[in-house]
């Protein structure tokens, strides 16, 4: 009986993995006519990583090698007094963000690469700050990673708050693949909650757990670079990249496992394999996973009505293949793949404006903005 009782067990993990792999098998479309133009509309940036809009409706745009630009009126500035970034590898200028209520307390909020710390290296740290003369003043720390270590792979980092004004952003697990992610009282391989002024908040998932850190909010995850708020639902959704093979789509959710490197739909990518498991109990299922990998990069929900067809869908960058995939959701399964921005080049990030607008971040070129016909 117990024989039997553990055969069933096995077939339905199995058949699980298998539907999962079915529902995940979804064909992209590529468009033969296309009801959209590109048109560059900031050119000459090497690595345009964060891009976020001032309510007069310029640019904020980081630069992974360390300058913030404002650009305005077709000029670019070079934002004065930007903290020293650690720029090696994926490290370097990161995310930008302005707070919900930047109109009134003009706090911006910015990630990058910092060498800070004991440690010869450099980790992810959180800062915030304001904008005064074209120079940041104000500058807070918010938040920084430790320990630090030469290591130039994920870093992530996003940032994204959500409706109640809670703080989230993302750190790689470093390249540390056999710790990090795993463990609650490392940093790295984690999504963190905080709240505006950088305190933790009394409800995080870990804040009575001993020696774990405080502002985890999930953790196993592997290298976020994509976070976006569902426009309807206002959940926090990331996406991050696999090794070779299961990149992932993931809604952020208090105190979960996403599985790094436990489970995986990936290989390592000599194409050996590091784990032989894609599921396990106590470990979350991306609601989508890529194979082969697009590496993506940048992530958001269309808005508005200019985009009607694509309305409530969500945007990702390819690095990988060059184009921005418009992943079609009914609610939150994916139910079809269309390939837009085909042949641009390797996409940073892609995000909505204010004005209703598509902008996609290009590396070697600059940001481009989606025209509909």
């Amino acid at each position: 009986m117990k024989k039997l009782i553990i055969l069933l067990l096995s077939f339905s993990v199995i058949t699980s993995c298998a539907q999962r792999k079915k529902e995940n098998d979804v064909a992209i479309k590529t468009s033969e006519k296309r009801g959209y133009t590109t048109e560059k509309i900031v050119n000459n940036l090497n690595n345009p990583w964060g891009m976020t809009w001032l309510p007069n409706g310029s640019m904020l745009i980081t630069e992974k090698a360390g300058s913030l630009i404002h650009f305005s009126n077709g000029t670019k500035t070079e934002i004065k007094n930007v903290p020293e970034v650690y720029n090696r590898g994926q490290g370097g200028l990161l995310d930008i963000e302005l707070h919900p209520n930047y109109s009134e307390n003009g706090w911006i909020y910015i990630t990058y690469a910092s060498s800070e710390g004991d440690e010869e290296g450099g980790n992810t740290k959180l800062i915030r700050c304001k904008l005064k003369n074209d120079s940041l003043t104000s500058i807070e720390e918010l938040y920084k990673a430790t320990p630090n270590t030469s290591r130039g792979q994920h870093f992530g980092s996003r940032i994204e708050f959500d409706n109640e004004g809670y703080l989230y952003f993302s750190i790689g697990e470093r390249g540390n693949r056999d710790v990090n992610p795993q463990d609650i009282t490392r940093d790295g391989g984690k999504i963190y909650r905080l709240n505006d002024d950088g305190t933790i908040p009394n409800d995080n998932p870990f804040v009575n757990e001993k020696n774990a850190k405080k502002a985890i909010f999930t953790y196993g995850n592997r290298n976020p670079q994509g976070m976006a708020k569902h426009p309807t639902t206002g959940q926090i959704w990331t996406h991050e990249h696999g090794p070779k093979g299961g990149d992932e789509i993931n809604i952020v959710r208090k105190g979960v496992n996403y599985g790094w490197p436990v489970i995986s739909y990936g290989v390592n990518y000599s194409g050996t394999t590091f784990t032989d498991i894609t599921s396990k109990p106590g470990m979350e299922q991306p609601i989508y996973y890529w194979v082969p990998s697009i590496a993506p990069c940048g992530m958001d929900f269309v808005t508005g009505d200019r985009y009607p067809d694509w309305k409530g869908h969500l945007l990702v960058g390819s690095l990988k293949f060059n184009y921005v995939e418009l992943v079609k959701l009914n609610g939150n399964e994916v139910v079809g793949r269309e390939k837009i921005a085909q042949d641009i080049g390797r996409v940073r990030n892609v995000k909505m404006g204010p004005n209703g607008y598509i902008y996609i971040a290009v590396e070697g070129q600059g940001i481009f903005k989606v025209v509909p016909k």
